[in-house]
């Protein structure tokens, strides 16, 4: 699982395996069509989502070095964050933003009209909701693009299967498939993986993590929150956090960093989950989404992981996470994504300074990983390299979910189980317009349907 080189691997092998992907898989000895992007062509790109992260990885893409970017398009359901990303990027970027007004698109069609004005082996940024990212990443696929995509990039585990098998086209086009889970990109983190596999702190026997800050995004909506003559899948959109159909609420959105880096660092999936969550004092809100989450993950050799997630205002932060060895502890994330943070060891089991023996950068000035992840991919074009991370970040995007499932039934649920499940959430999103209707509908009060655990056993609502 250390990214040191392109992770590859076949679909049977991403299903079965504990987790340990090598750069070694499907496509070794296979000759694959040249992509272009290489020497001094200009590689352009659309920018699908101009929200906040979307804006950020445009930004990261144009700040690569080694040849020369440019955003040439962009598409968006809402007019505003088009016109305020465009504002942003052209203001500081120039001459590397040429998005004139005929090729800015409005409407859900707009990805395919952005796509369109790309040539084979230019990129594709996916940043909407991430319910739309197998059905931007198939065209991106049929339109011979390299991508790059968001992290969730699925919501329930069909969703998870149909991204998997994208990825085995993608594969056969040669295509460069980056995922934003950029974690993975971070060198102290990298630094730490090896230093675990080297035996640093011993035989990993637990793992911790937490993630607990007030609401941020769109996690919590009420009634005012909606605009006046905005349509109801608009709506919905529009506070993505909130609904669990576009989302996977904000356990899938916020929580998967964690959860990722921790099964990353164990070189391992877990095969089984229990949860608990609820919600709380939340007057008028009207989301899907529970305020706490307890998450025990079991690991085939019995090893534990324990996700704890709160958003709630008024309560303590924290955003670390944490492994327990026989010879020690280390941290993979200590106080944030903080890159100058990632990756220490400490001996025995508490977290004090004066017991750290090893860290990645000690003088916190380290690499950004948001950037490197965009080095890392656009190194593979340039060069023809291999790379396709998706099945990995399905991976990453269904353990998360699986979770999410738990504490939302009440169950106890198997990885077999999970990943075979047919509970697709909005399984006609590629036919979605504007008007709707939306895949989740309110009752006479304006109330959304939320989890019931115990109540609802194989469904989360």
């Amino acid at each position: 699982m250390n990214e040191q080189k392109p992770l590859l691997t076949t679909r049977r092998q991403f299903l079965q395996t504990t987790g340990r992907l090598t750069a070694a898989g499907a496509l070794a000895g296979v000759t694959l069509p040249h992509v272009h992007a290489a020497g001094n062509e200009t590689t352009q790109i659309a920018l699908i989502g101009c929200g906040g992260r979307g804006s950020g990885a445009a930004a990261n893409a144009l700040e690569t070095k080694g040849g020369s970017v440019m955003i040439t398009a962009m598409a968006d359901v809402f007019e505003n964050k088009l016109k305020g990303s465009h504002s942003g990027l052209k203001e500081k970027y120039r001459d590397l933003v040429d998005v004139p007004e005929d090729k800015r698109y409005i409407g859900f069609d707009g990805y395919k009209k952005a796509m369109d004005t790309l040539k084979p082996g230019d990129i594709a940024i996916l940043a909407t909701p991430p319910a739309f990212r197998w059905v931007h990443f198939k065209y991106a696929i049929e339109r011979g693009l390299n991508v790059f995509m968001e992290k969730p990039i699925c919501v329930d585990a069909p969703t998870g299967r149909r991204m998997i098998a994208l990825a085995e086209e993608a594969k056969k086009k040669n295509l460069k498939v980056g995922v934003g889970l950029m974690v993975r990109h971070c060198r102290g983190r990298r630094a730490l993986y090896d230093k675990l596999r080297e035996g640093a702190i011993g035989e990993i026997i637990a793992m911790r993590a937490y993630r607990m800050h007030p609401p941020v995004a769109s996690a919590f909506t009420d009634p005012s929150m909606r605009k006046e003559g905005m349509s109801e899948v608009l709506f919905q959109i529009s506070r993505f956090h909130s609904f669990l159909w576009a989302s996977g609420g904000l356990f899938s959105d916020f929580y998967i960093h964690q959860i990722d880096e921790c099964c990353w660092m164990k070189d391992s999936w877990p095969v089984k989950c229990q949860a608990v969550g609820g919600r709380h004092y939340r007057g008028k809100n009207i989301d899907q989404n529970f305020d706490v989450y307890q998450v025990e993950y079991t690991f085939e050799d019995g090893t534990k992981f324990f996700f704890y997630g709160r958003t709630m205002t008024g309560v303590r932060d924290d955003f670390t996470s944490i492994l327990h060895g026989a010879k020690g502890m280390a941290t993979v994330s200590l106080g944030g994504h903080s890159l100058g943070t990632a990756g220490r060891i400490f001996k025995g089991q508490n977290l004090k300074s004066e017991d750290q023996v090893w860290a990645a950068f000690p003088k916190r000035d380290a690499p950004d990983p948001y950037q490197m992840e965009w080095q890392d991919l656009l190194d593979a074009i340039r060069g023809d390299v291999a790379y396709n991370e998706v099945e990995r970040g399905a991976r990453a995007s269904m353990v998360t979910a699986m979770g999410r499932f738990a504490a939302h039934t009440g169950q106890e649920v198997t990885w077999e189980e999970y990943s075979t499940n047919n509970s697709e959430f909005a399984p006609d999103v590629d036919k979605l317009t504007l008007d709707g209707p939306a895949p989740i509908q309110a009752d006479a009060e304006g109330k959304y349907p939320v989890p019931m655990p115990g109540r609802n056993k194989t469904k989360e609502y």
